[in-house]
């Protein structure tokens, strides 16, 4: 039988869980990941890696999107419970999400018949922060910190004799022929290495303090959240739509702190450890296909796994899993070649 060789585009929170899962799916294929950027150069490494779904669909429809939320949450709580837990950086964590405009805000159809807990906040409980809020619902979630998560990613796609390869891609005829499928995991790099005009940047800002006396997570109106991770808490944030500007705006920190000092006044003596700012690959729906690509008269076979937006940390195992199964499907069928 002749050896399998298969690229994975992309070393985003994305890319390296799918990396990892095609290993497990076939074990005696050589892998390779190719990316330009690695670690604290992705959009993923500024996420603060909360499990929490968008209320709305993201998939071609609700079934698809239920599906990927639910297999993401088992594969999260999975190595939650590991030994490899602590390092990776995956816990439960418990808080609140308060509105002062509409009760849908405070629910999540994909989120309530998953996790243990979500039920809806107390009298007392909505008069913990500031701010006459009218809706509210506390809930326990898991939390999967992306500067420990992709560093154990990739240290365990190594480990596992998958090949790291450092490169800019902006056409598939850069790619060598050798490889018998690709897997596009490329986030906001799928708007030029696929002409894709349907994702835009959703740009995303936070920033991490020291406050270890935040121990439960807070969302609030406006984008607003403070979320505690192992050694920092995030606070944030702002989505402005189809905008390409990665520098930091003292505007939007300012925003932010005062947003959180609102919301949790103990705030305000929380020292600033740093600034992040990520283009989220916005995309609706997220593409998730098959592709049969001429190149240059060569036909190759295409997976494509991108536009999470700001939910890679979310969805990003359920989307592997759907990637492989297309993956499979597509070397099975010989015919289309």
């Amino acid at each position: 039988m002749t050896e399998l060789n298969i690229a994975v585009l992309g070393a985003g929170i994305v890319g390296l869980t799918t990396v990892l899962e095609l290993k497990k799916e076939f074990r005696n294929a050589t892998i390779d990941i190719i990316a330009d950027k690695f670690y604290d150069e992705t959009t993923s490494f500024v996420a603060a890696g909360i499990f929490r779904p968008p209320t709305g669909d993201f998939g071609v429809n609700e079934n698809v999107t239920r599906m990927w939320i639910k297999n993401s949450y088992s594969y999260w709580d999975n190595l939650k419970s590991s030994s490899d837990a602590e390092q990776l950086g995956a816990k439960e964590v418990c808080g609140y999400i308060f509105s002062k405009e509409y009760p849908h805000i405070v629910r999540n159809k994909y989120l309530e018949s998953l996790v243990p807990l979500y039920r809806q906040a107390t009298d007392e409980e909505l008069k913990m922060c500031p701010g006459e809020w009218k809706y509210g619902s506390y809930f326990s979630t898991l939390l999967i910190d992306p500067t420990k998560y992709l560093k154990w990613a990739l240290n365990k796609a190594k480990n596992s004799d998958i090949n790291i390869i450092k490169k800019k891609l902006e056409s598939f005829s850069e790619i060598d022929r050798k490889y018998d499928i690709l897997v596009n995991c490329t986030g906001f790099g799928g708007k030029i290495l696929c002409g894709d005009s349907s994702i835009v940047p959703l740009r995303g800002q936070i920033c991490k303090v020291r406050a270890p006396w935040i121990q439960n997570f807070f969302y609030g109106d406006n984008d607003t959240y403070i979320i505690p991770s192992f050694d920092n808490v995030t606070l944030g944030g702002c989505r402005q739509y189809d905008s390409y500007n990665t520098e930091v705006s003292i505007l939007d920190y300012q925003a932010i702190r005062s947003r959180c000092e609102n919301l949790l006044p103990s705030l305000k003596k929380a020292e600033l450890i740093s600034h992040r700012v990520g283009l989220r690959p916005h995309r609706i729906p997220l593409r998730m296909e098959k592709e049969y690509c001429n190149v240059k008269g060569a036909k190759i076979k295409i997976v494509h796994n991108y536009g999470h937006g700001g939910y890679g940390v979310t969805t990003a195992p359920g989307t592997a899993l759907n990637a492989i199964q297309l993956v499979k499907e597509m070397l099975s069928e010989r015919s289309k070649l």
